[in-house]
């Protein structure tokens, strides 16, 4: 597996695109994954971010996207997010990326106006149609298992249950470990997604909310978590997932802290490579 970095590290704590991606390379990581929106920036950034990844020889792994207005239950929001998602992975085969990381949200209004069942399917057929574009350009999406009460994929059973309605061999799950521990997936379950995991995040958390913590800093069983994700044959990238540092001024420490702690835990499940 390759040992990623999802650049909102640095992002969020107010460095640019250039420091992100140059520091990423510096710290070790072997790939990068770029949080952006292709509506919000212009032909000069997306150049800047493609062209210091070239030059750092840093591949570019993954686009991270959070579209929720995909089950927004107004037509006109829907046909917009879909326009958006598409333009996503536009961006993707622009950059080079091999998947788009898909974040599709949660049921409305407590599940109470709009029958659920409508909502789901709101969800597939409007993925669907973005995975059919993603075919098109040669891409997999990574559907992201969020640890919420009320997120339509949320556990490895709806994970499994919304990959097999969508019913297209490029739309995979992305395996988040600490969202897999705050919903308290049994270790061996994720087996049941053999040959349908895409991409993986990690990060620590307390075990109660979600953390996006450098791995060692919560509970979260990390390596035993990765040591199934590797037995289910997946060999491709492992991102590391950190956001909101508390303290923005030393980001480069805490990126290098987790680059080393999920590396020895990588080196010791003799999956880095």
């Amino acid at each position: 597996m390759k040992l990623g970095l999802i650049n909102s590290a640095f992002a969020q704590a107010g460095k640019g695109t250039k420091f992100g991606i140059v520091k990423t390379k510096e710290i070790g990581f072997d790939t990068v994954d770029i949080f952006t929106d292709p509506l919000d920036i212009d032909v000069r950034e997306r150049r800047l971010i493609k062209d210091t990844a070239d030059q750092c020889g840093l591949p570019i792994r993954s686009i991270c996207c959070v579209a929720i207005g995909l089950v927004d239950f107004n037509p006109s929001v829907q046909r917009f997010s879909v326009d958006r998602v598409k333009a996503y992975l536009d961006l993707c085969y622009e950059l080079g990326a091999d998947n788009l990381l898909l974040v599709i949200g949660e049921y409305v209004w407590q599940q109470d106006v709009i029958p659920p069942p409508v909502q789901w399917k709101t969800a597939v057929d409007n993925v669907r149609l973005c995975g059919q574009h993603a075919r098109k350009l040669g891409l997999e999406i990574a559907m992201e298992l969020e640890p919420f009460k009320l997120s339509l994929v949320n556990s490895i059973d709806t994970m499994l249950k919304f990959l097999d309605d969508v019913g297209l061999s490029n739309v995979k799950a992305n395996c988040d470990i600490s969202h897999l521990h705050l919903v308290r997936t049994p270790f061996k379950e994720v087996q049941r997604l053999k040959g349908r995991i895409a991409h993986v995040h990690l990060s620590d958390c307390n075990g109660k909310v979600h953390g996006d913590l450098p791995p060692g800093r919560g509970v979260t069983p990390i390596g035993k978590y990765l040591e199934q994700i590797r037995d289910t044959g997946f060999n491709k990238t492992v991102s590391i997932e950190l956001e909101y540092s508390p303290e923005p001024d030393r980001i480069v420490e805490w990126v290098r802290e987790a680059y080393e702690r999920t590396d020895a835990i990588m080196q010791k499940l003799g999956c880095r490579g």
